[in-house]
């Protein structure tokens, strides 16, 4: 059982594997194993663990986590998002929104979800690194999400952090701005690791936390659970397998369920604090 990370040591990216109840990282040799390239060669394996262990290195000497410049978790995947998984999130979107309000009713309950590009690969900002905001935004928000990591032939073969910034403002004037709202430079983050599905907590005990932080002050602090989505993450998986290919797998983040108050927006200098329990915590300026 254990949890994967991408850092940079030096120029070179590299893989490290995890201990699950530790913070011991080790360095992969990804050249000790066959047709193995990246972290989602690894993660697309029938056995991960026995991967990572197979390209440890002999007296391998680990590292602690905390010591590591880490990369966003992401190699070639497309980063996929989710709607209007939660009530909290139909509910704010509706607000936002008075003139689409029926529609994202309408998501919310029909069998087809809200799915959209999120991010290429280049454009997610590793963990550490400056979330943005837009400057045509008076109103923006993170949006704390699982992330699930897909493999090619379309399986969940772990999960992320992700955090999925979001302009409220440009969405709400109008539902046909939510490329705009969503997509932008600096506009989503995923980590800090991978965690295994199979050494994940049950779904249903799984919490999600937000903290904004504001100079020494909490400006904003936020909980819940997996077990309040509307939506299995199967059955978001298929439908985003449905007349589409991955030829590198993909990263989907699964919607939100904790939506800051109306009057709170990000400001430049804030800090992002996203954590959800059986992975850790992914934490961003804001720019």
């Amino acid at each position: 059982m254990m949890r994967f990370a991408k850092a940079r040591i030096g120029t070179e990216a590299r893989v490290f594997r995890i201990d699950y109840d530790n913070d011991r990282a080790f360095p992969l040799d990804l050249t000790r194993g066959t047709g193995i390239g990246c972290l989602a060669d690894i993660l697309a394996t029938s056995d991960p663990d026995a991967t990572a262990l197979e390209l440890t290195p002999p007296n391998c000497q680990a590292v602690s986590l905390k010591q590591l410049a880490l990369l966003a978790p992401v190699d070639r995947q497309e980063v996929w998002a989710a709607g209007v998984t939660y009530k909290r999130s139909k509910v704010a979107r509706e607000e936002e929104s008075q003139g689409a309000a029926r529609f994202y009713d309408l998501v919310y309950s029909a069998d087809r979800p809200e799915l959209f590009l999120k991010a290429t690969p280049e454009r997610v900002i590793d963990p550490g690194q400056p979330v943005r905001v837009r400057k045509d935004s008076r109103w923006s928000v993170p949006e704390p999400e699982l992330a699930l990591v897909i493999s090619a032939d379309m399986r969940i073969v772990g999960y992320t952090v992700g955090n999925d910034m979001s302009s409220r403002d440009i969405e709400g004037e109008n539902p046909l701005y939510l490329p705009q709202a969503k997509v932008y430079h600096g506009a989503c983050s995923l980590g800090p690791v991978v965690t295994l599905t199979r050494s994940m907590p049950p779904l249903d005990e799984v919490d999600i936390r937000l903290i904004i932080r504001r100079g020494e002050a909490i400006a904003f602090e936020g909980a819940t659970s997996v077990a309040s989505m509307n939506r299995s993450p199967e059955s978001l998986v298929d439908w985003l397998g449905r007349e589409n290919i991955f030829p590198h797998g993909a990263i989907l983040l699964t919607g939100t369920g904790i939506v800051p108050p109306d009057e709170f927006t990000l400001l430049p200098g804030d800090l992002v604090d996203i954590t959800i329990s059986g992975i850790g915590t992914l934490s961003n300026p804001v720019a």
